[in-house]
């Protein structure tokens, strides 16, 4: 199957921006659909890739995020794109570019083509040349097909269902895995992958991605190691499976979702602890503690990451979370206590998954012993999201050392009224620099003047009118405080 087969297709519409004869008839080897900005660690070699382009953006960094993005493709191997218009209502000009760059084919899709309707195309093609082979069989077969329909019927889960539907392969490691690289099943012949030796792992053998309704955390694909050990036809069936399963999981998990909305929103309100106690209850947690909470910038990266963390038990609202840290928590990578060391390891591999500017940031409140103390851990989450930055995404409370560390807790908007009411007279000229030094060298006169290149004389005037304007007196501790607290700001 190659590309120009699907150009001749008159029902799905695609036209061809940029490509050579000799690229277009290239074998193929599959289809991914993606919309990470760096898709290169999901991708096998010979696959076509549909993006609908939701990472691109206009603007001064444009052309770069382009060809970043082209060019993990074509160190993937990838065949061509296949690039969807409706987002932007055409393709961007720079992708064409980059494209052409990178030797990359690339094909629009029309926003009345549905990703589903090429990769049908795809398969079809591929199931036709293949059954043309007869030493093969290139389908579940039907005993397979009506097992996994019933098991999908009775609520089997993920680890079930991939190994019902792997069996007939015979010891074929074969592997679910999310977008951040987390095993949801794996076949009892495939050994443990590490979320973080995903993308390495991932550069062999052959990858699908299972179409359903997702976050770009976690977005579901087969991984099989071995390319030959399973037909297309084969992985694709699997793969509509559990397509049905996410569908349904969906609709399940609306309960789980709104008691831990409910949850999260009597903690705010600090409802009574028989209150509190069934909600607990309701979201699946113990009505006893210890309990921890965490907040995030973004819920569907919360909920993909707390899933990295085996054995805890947590039930999750918008854009926070209640953890249980009780008996039967604790597992073979250590005690819920050093939750915020394990939410720090993954979340990178998060962030790789989402835009730069999304941002990503996460806050963990102290341990509550009861559900009384939940609130309190509310506001300590809430104070170490507000602390998180760029630097440290992931922040504990209970890792607040410093007083620059508690005071990017507080809103900016506090912080910026506290720095000009406190040194608004001072201007940005020479006494705040003086003063800002004068701190720094811990109050001394000498190292001040040198530092500055001044006569002691000048830093004692400065300071004295720094002290004047400000109403602080420099000899004491609290109004030394004070205005390093506000250069702070």
């Amino acid at each position: 199957m190659h590309v120009l087969d699907l150009l001749q297709s008159d029902s799905l519409g695609l036209t061809l921006l940029w490509g050579e004869e000799s690229l277009l008839g290239q074998e193929v080897s599959g289809v991914t659909a993606t919309d990470l900005e760096d898709p290169g660690r999901f991708l096998g070699p010979g696959e076509l890739v549909l993006s609908g382009l939701v990472w691109w953006s206009p603007g001064a960094a444009a052309a770069a995020k382009t060809d970043r993005f082209v060019a993990a493709l074509a160190d993937a191997g990838a065949r061509a794109l296949l690039a969807g218009e409706e987002t932007h209502g055409g393709v961007p000009e720079e992708l064409v570019a980059a494209c052409r760059a990178h030797r990359m084919p690339l094909v629009a899709v029309p926003a009345q083509t549905s990703f589903r309707a090429v990769t049908e195309a795809v398969y079809l093609r591929q199931w036709g040349d293949l059954s043309r082979r007869p030493t093969r069989h290139f389908a579940l077969p039907e005993n397979v097909r009506s097992e996994l329909s019933r098991l999908l019927e009775g609520g089997a889960g993920p680890a079930e269902l991939l190994d019902r539907a792997c069996a007939h392969l015979g010891r074929v490691p074969c592997y679910l895995l999310t977008a951040s690289g987390r095993t949801v099943a794996r076949t009892p012949s495939a050994p443990e992958l590490p979320a973080q030796r995903v993308g390495a792992a991932g550069k062999g053998g052959v990858s699908l991605g299972v179409e359903a309704e997702s976050s770009p955390y976690d977005a579901w694909r087969l991984y099989v190691p071995d390319p030959d050990a399973a037909p297309p036809r084969v992985l694709h069936e699997i793969a509509e499976i559990f397509a049905q399963y996410r569908d349904g999981e969906a609709r399940r998990g609306a309960a789980r979702r709104a008691a831990g909305r409910e949850l999260l929103a009597l903690v705010a309100a600090d409802a009574e602890a028989e209150l509190l106690g069934a909600a607990l209850q309701a979201a699946g947690l113990p009505a006893r503690g210890p309990y921890r909470v965490v907040t995030a910038t973004d819920g569907d990266a919360l909920v993909e990451a707390l899933g990295h963390l085996e054995g805890v038990r947590w039930a999750a609202g918008p854009t926070g979370a209640v953890l249980y840290e009780g008996p039967g928590s604790e597992t073979a990578h250590g005690a819920c206590a050093d939750v915020a060391d394990r939410l720090r390891a993954v979340w990178p591999l998060l962030q790789a998954c989402g835009a730069p500017e999304a941002a990503l940031r996460l806050g963990v409140g102290a341990r509550a012993a009861s559900a009384e103390g939940l609130r309190a851990s509310l506001c300590q989450a809430d104070f170490a999201l507000t602390a998180a930055d760029a630097e440290v995404p992931v922040r504990g409370v209970e890792q607040l050392e410093t007083l620059t560390e508690l005071l990017a807790g507080v809103p900016p908007e506090v912080r910026g009224v506290f720095g000009t009411r406190t040194l608004g007279a001072l201007g940005d000229g020479m006494l705040r620099e003086t003063l800002e030094v004068f701190l720094a060298n811990n109050c001394s006169w000498t190292r001040t003047a040198e530092a500055l290149h001044l006569h002691v004389n000048t830093v004692h005037y400065r300071i004295e009118r720094v002290e004047a304007l400000t109403g602080r007196d420099l000899s004491r501790l609290d109004h030394k405080l004070d205005l390093y607290a506000a250069l702070r700001c």
